[in-house]
């Protein structure tokens, strides 16, 4: 059986190629000449949506096409610049890391798998489509926008699932909205003032669906809390808030910049930073260890946030749910509905707010969604959906699922678990644009995607390959 050294290979090779969502154009022209070097047919859309075709295993043509799908983009977390930087990989007891940065693994080694087969003659299976999209992390158009022609397969083999003991026969459906609340910059105040830089950092961050359970503090939380105490007592204005790293990510860091008038008001704000680090300890401590606030004198800004503006962010944070909603009453410990405030920036003439409501009910998602917008709209905002993916549920006894279980129980040794995850996967877009799909998400294990602690499980990823080349032997 052919081993994953070149799978590994391959995935340091994409990791040389920078690939944040909506930047994909140079890992494509990756995709197009790797095709072209197996001299194997291809197609690339507008997107850079890209399919690589390999006709079946000689005597094997009769059987069914099969597509291996992945995604080209990545959520690029800690790195000063996502449009030159590589990622520096490295293993250590068993698990492959990234230096100061997220990994890529999702979705780069599942990538680098179906690559592999392509490259592999010796690997028995049937017509294969290997399926690229674009901008899964960060509103799935790839997906949204794929033509009713674009593949002939019906059978798909997801390799985006990030639980090894799992096959993700159902995700949630997704809401990406962005929203701004407008307004013009103001000079600073007249009189005596000081300048503070508020910070938080260290939170562990995640994924906005996968983690969203897990108790942790998104750095959106503590920045409210302190600048709620601070506007209770004192007058204050606001020059930047900058918080998050990414629209799908659980916020790890924030960055905050005030004035405040000379005397008191300087000493309740210093004092600030004992009390909001004791209240993370006693409220995180468990979950966020490493969150902490740190506030120090800074120079002087240019302008500053008109107030009427920094109170509407207050009212829409306040309103606006942050974490779990609802827990499923059907699927044993899944979140059902949830929603996450990814990022917060301070534009030119604007606060940006970027929000992803998930949930399995595509109507209380449609709701939820519809309840933040309208939020906005009460202050001043205006509101963009920018992605919005349907929930997807397999029939767990389908014939298809029923093969990837028995291949897992035949080369592991044991049965995994068919579940449906809170997170958002494309499925819902293939069911939509090819009526009678298939589709069986596996993978091998990564934990903290979308953060800088990353990591794969290097056992994991033997094992799952070893699955995907018995699947498709037996699919031939």
């Amino acid at each position: 059986m052919p081993t994953t050294e070149r799978v590994f290979q391959i995935f340091k090779e994409l990791n040389q190629i920078p690939r944040p969502s909506h930047h994909e154009e140079r890992v494509a022209d990756y995709l197009c000449q790797f095709a072209e070097r197996l001299h194997l047919p291809y197609k690339r859309d507008k997107e850079n949506c890209v399919v690589i075709s390999k006709p079946a295993t000689p005597g094997h043509e009769g059987a069914e096409p099969i597509v291996l799908l992945n995604h080209m983009d990545m959520v690029c977390v800690g790195m000063k610049d996502p449009l030159s930087d590589p990622i520096e990989a490295y293993v250590e007891n068993g698990w492959m890391k990234a230096r100061g940065t997220s990994l890529g693994a999702d979705n780069g080694i599942g990538l680098s798998m179906a690559l592999a087969v392509l490259e592999d003659d010796s690997i028995v299976h049937p017509a294969l489509e290997v399926m690229t999209t674009t901008n899964e992390e960060d509103g799935m158009s790839g997906a949204a926008a794929l033509s009713k022609d674009f593949l002939k397969g019906r059978k798909v083999i997801n390799l985006d699932s990030e639980d090894y003991d799992t096959i993700t026969t159902g995700a949630a459906g997704a809401t990406l909205q962005f929203h701004r609340l407008p307004f013009k910059p103001e000079p600073i105040p007249a009189g005596k003032h000081r300048w503070y830089h508020i910070r938080f950092e260290g939170g562990l961050g995640g994924h906005s669906g996968v983690d969203i359970n897990k108790g942790r503090c998104s750095a959106v939380i503590p920045s409210w809390a302190i600048l709620a105490a601070i506007y209770n007592e004192y007058d204050f204005h606001l020059a930047s808030i900058e918080c998050g790293e990414a629209n799908a990510s659980i916020a790890s860091h924030a960055d905050i910049i005030i004035c405040v008038p000379s005397g008191e008001a300087c000493e309740f704000v210093k004092a600030q930073q004992e009390s909001i680090n004791q209240w993370l300890r006693e409220e995180y401590g468990q979950t966020d260890p490493n969150m902490t606030c740190t506030i120090e004198k800074c120079d002087p800004q240019d302008s500053v946030i008109p107030t009427e503006t920094f109170e509407a962010l207050m009212h829409c944070l306040e309103q606006t749910p942050q974490g779990v909603v609802k827990m499923s009453e059907t699927m044993e410990d899944t979140v059902e509905t949830s929603n996450n405030v990814g990022r917060i920036t301070t534009e030119t003439d604007h606060l940006f707010i970027s929000t992803h409501t998930r949930s399995f009910i595509d109507a209380d998602m449609t709701q939820l969604s519809k309840d933040i917008a309208d939020t906005f709209a009460t202050y001043g905002g205006t509101s963009e959906t920018i992605m919005s993916a349907p929930a997807w549920q397999e029939d767990q006894q389908s014939p298809f699922l029923q093969l990837t279980s028995d291949t897992f129980q035949d080369v592991l040794g044991w049965r995994p678990r068919m579940v449906a995850m809170h997170f958002v996967l494309e499925a819902g877009f293939f069911v939509q644009h090819y009526p009678g799909i298939l589709m069986a998400s596996i993978g091998p294990r990564i934990v903290e995607p979308h953060s800088t602690s990353e990591r794969i499980e290097l056992s994991t990823i033997e094992d799952i390959w070893k699955v995907l080349l018995e699947m498709l032997k037996r699919l031939a």
